[in-house]
């Protein structure tokens, strides 16, 4: 995971894709909110919004 993170920010640098970053980063979040969610009390609330 760390080597990905690596390469995707050694490829931002590179190529002046730093617009890139805000979304990675939402991707990120979301990914995150939904993994540690599945198993509360908010679960159903956050998939009423997707």
């Amino acid at each position: 995971m760390l080597e990905l993170i690596q390469d995707l920010w050694s490829f931002m640098r590179v190529r002046k894709k730093f617009w890139m970053a805000p979304i990675v980063m939402a991707m990120l979040l979301l990914g995150g909110l939904l993994v540690f969610a599945e198993g509360s009390v908010i679960a159903p609330f956050i998939y009423t919004l997707f």
